[in-house]
């Protein structure tokens, strides 16, 4: 039974490590945030925004990451796919170096968590791990943290608009990155078992 239960983790996690890639990568909007582009819905676009901003690693590198959210998005609106030259001027990316960090350092566990997201759907396709659970978490800490503002206050429309989590996708988000660590999984698995034994031969 035990050497069923790993099995059965090692098909769970598998599965959900590729459904948490698909989401982080093909860039299924996840929530409404204010970011360097005008507005993100996505880990990808703030992780790439920021790090074509910082220059930290070449603009070739973003495009990769980019473009197979960009040719999901055009499949899905029915428009053409952009070309792989003008990718960062279709993510309003071209001119990120002039803008400002000051608004980045007020909203540092929504892009550590993007990091984190965008980071552990990548080693999640090698080998299970916690960085994008973490990530996820911390992402969702960072929109609630966002300042609330009460119904009656003139910026209510706008601050609700501009910062929002599309729960149905973030909860399949969230889900997938918890299933996707097997200890996690078998351990949830053994104590199924351990429950369906006892309440069996009671």
């Amino acid at each position: 039974m035990a050497s069923k239960a790993k099995v059965w983790a090692t098909i769970i996690s598998f599965t959900a490590s590729r459904i948490f890639f698909f989401l982080i990568f093909f860039q299924i909007p996840l929530f409404r945030f204010p970011c360097r582009i005008g507005t993100c819905t996505t880990p990808m676009e703030l992780t790439s925004s920021q790090l074509i901003a910082s220059e930290v690693i070449p603009s070739g590198v973003v495009k990769a990451l980019l473009y197979p959210g960009a040719i999901g998005k055009a499949i899905f609106n029915k428009k053409p796919i952009p070309k792989y030259n003008k990718l960062l001027e279709a993510y309003n990316k071209k001119n990120l170096k002039r803008s400002p960090i000051t608004t980045d350092l007020q909203q540092i566990e929504v892009l550590a968590g993007s990091y984190l997201a965008v980071a552990g759907s990548i080693l999640g396709l090698v080998k299970s791990r916690r960085l994008g659970f973490f990530g996820m978490l911390l992402l969702i800490w960072g929109l609630y943290k966002e300042p609330h503002i009460s119904k009656g206050h003139p910026s209510y429309k706008y601050h609700k608009k501009a910062v929002s989590i599309y729960y149905p996708t973030m909860s399949i988000a969230v889900l997938s990155a918890f299933l996707s660590i097997k200890d996690d999984v078998k351990k949830i698995l053994s104590c199924f078992k351990w429950t369906f034994s006892k309440s069996k031969y009671e």
